[in-house]
């Protein structure tokens, strides 16, 4: 999930993109070279240990972005949270009022192969 700054997004469409599609090549990146993103990881200096970095990558479903829904997703939590007392908006509100998928839309189709 990414969020992003209502006047960033709107006064920066640009750099917007350029971010999630940085953040998408490196989800399918993760998943088409584990083992190279697993070095990267190591020689940023973000863990010592090579082993456990190749194991989240080979566990964690990076490549599930493509199938997944993600007005669905905002709906599933924004009605646990209304459930549970924490908003108070309906979850077609906050996806009408809160959410543009159009650079995820673009994306998706610039990075299909």
């Amino acid at each position: 999930m990414l969020t992003g700054n209502r006047d960033f997004v709107r006064k920066h469409p640009v750099a917007t993109k350029r971010v999630l599609r940085a953040i998408l090549k490196a989800t399918d990146f993760c998943v088409s070279d584990p083992e190279g993103a697993a070095r990267r990881i190591v020689d940023g200096g973000f863990t010592d240990r090579y082993d456990y970095a190749l194991q989240t990558l080979n566990e964690v479903p990076y490549n599930r972005w493509r199938d997944y829904d993600p007005e669905d997703t905002i709906r599933f939590y924004a009605l646990r949270l209304r459930e549970a007392g924490m908003i108070k908006s309906s979850p077609n509100k906050i996806i009408a009022d809160a959410t543009d998928w159009r650079f995820l839309n673009e994306l998706k189709r610039e990075l299909k192969g």
